[in-house]
């Protein structure tokens, strides 16, 4: 039984998007909660199908001709459709003859992912119904997953989801990509909401430590299906992949017994040598244009975080490329990690003089930083500057850490 059950489940987060995809192509995005109920009774159809007789030889293929069926029976036996949806499509019996040949092959499915991605993030959608619509929609994640990632409830979920449908219908935005001298500004839209997708996973405060990586590596599908598409196969595309895949190489090292391992005390051995290769290759791609986005630079400080070895050369590259950054996209963030940089090559002393002019007096890694470049100088103020962080830290984790730090300086 439970075989049975991871098995169904896998296959769920594999098919469901692709099912959607697909079907909504068919009804049209204003009746994308048709094709989610479709899909949802055609698993349901399998738990009790394969509890009895077991697990088909091929699933898969079990799974989409059942879908058919019962899109097929949506159109010629559902109420709502009938009296609302086929009148405002056109030739009915055309729709009809089109859901009994219903499109499974990879390139069709292929097509109508690609194509529900560029709907999905579309910007008359908020990005975190976008993040959530793609979470649901574009990765077959459950409410319960999506709620338990962003540490909230189902109610909320549902609601936002619920509003982002809402959006599609009445913005009448439609599974197309959009026309080719439009490309290059909508991509720029999808590549932010695969980052914000890659960085929930990545940062995500969730103690689900599968589930995190479920949803770094479904960003990083995404982006690779978008190297598929001659005209979203772009410099930018790559270096966005050639960044996931270096962060994702250090996914294991970054976690230990219930608490984050930091760079300096990660295990090298238990990074991915082989996305490191993938993000690399995708790394070189990505120079062949002759535009540097923000998503170059993060690549290019990521790659240098892959090498553990340290070196003055490392540090100057990592500060100038942090420099180019606040001018590319300033955020607090990136300024902070500028100033270790800073200290990495000039010293503690000139870098506490940087992080002074921050002032990012709520935020508890400037309090930590403060506290790490103090340390050695000044254990009083180092430990004051810990315990200003500890008390601002938002999670257990976070809190414990810190206070380790407390510890090492009493």
């Amino acid at each position: 039984m439970e075989k049975r059950e991871t098995s169904l489940k896998h296959l769920f987060q594999e098919e469901f998007s692709k099912m959607v995809a697909v079907i909504s192509k068919l009804f049209g995005l204003e009746h994308i909660e048709t094709a989610e109920d479709i899909v949802s009774e055609t698993f349901l159809t399998a738990a009790e199908t394969w509890g009895v007789k077991g697990i088909p030889a091929n699933p898969t293929a079990w799974l989409y001709a059942v879908a058919k069926q019962k899109t097929l029976y949506h159109f010629r036996r559902n109420k709502l459709f009938r009296e609302k949806i086929a009148p405002a499509v056109a030739g009915d019996q055309e729709k009809e003859q089109q859901a009994e040949d219903l499109d499974f092959s990879m390139q069709h499915i292929k097509d109508s992912q690609l194509q529900m991605l560029f709907a999905v993030c579309n910007p008359a959608i908020a990005s975190e119904a976008q993040i959530g619509l793609a979470l649901r929609i574009l990765c077959g994640f459950g409410i319960d997953e999506i709620a338990e990632a962003f540490l909230t409830n189902k109610e909320t979920i549902n609601k936002r989801l619920f509003r982002a449908k809402e959006k599609l219908r009445t913005e009448n935005i439609t599974m197309e990509l959009p026309p080719e001298q439009e490309i290059a500004g909508r991509l720029d839209n999808v590549l932010h909401i695969i980052y914000l997708l890659f960085s929930e996973g990545y940062y995500s405060q969730t103690q689900d430590e599968i589930l995190r990586k479920d949803f770094c590596f479904e960003a990083l599908r995404l982006g690779l299906t978008l190297t598929e598409y001659p005209l979203t196969n772009r410099p930018e595309t790559n270096a966005l992949i050639a960044l996931m895949c270096f962060h994702a190489s250090r996914f294991d090292a970054r976690s230990g017994e219930n608490y984050p391992v930091l760079y300096d005390q990660q295990d090298e051995t238990r990074w991915d040598k082989a996305l490191i290769a993938q993000g690399t290759h995708f790394l070189h791609l990505s120079a062949e244009g002759d535009k540097i986005s923000s998503y170059h630079l993060e690549a290019r400080i990521a790659y240098w975080h892959c090498m553990k070895e340290d070196s003055r050369e490392k540090w100057e590259d990592i500060l100038s490329l942090y420099d180019q950054l606040l001018l590319v996209n300033y955020s607090p963030g990136v300024a902070l990690n500028r100033v270790f940089a800073y200290y990495k090559v000039h010293g503690k002393e000139s870098a506490l003089a940087e992080a002074g002019a921050l002032h990012m007096e709520n935020d508890h890694f400037y309090w930590l930083l403060l506290g790490e470049l103090h340390t050695g100088l000044n254990n009083d103020k180092a430990k004051a500057h810990f315990r200003k962080a500890y008390d601002l830290a938002k999670t257990q984790t976070e809190k414990a850490v810190i206070r380790g730090k407390i510890d090492q300086l009493t």
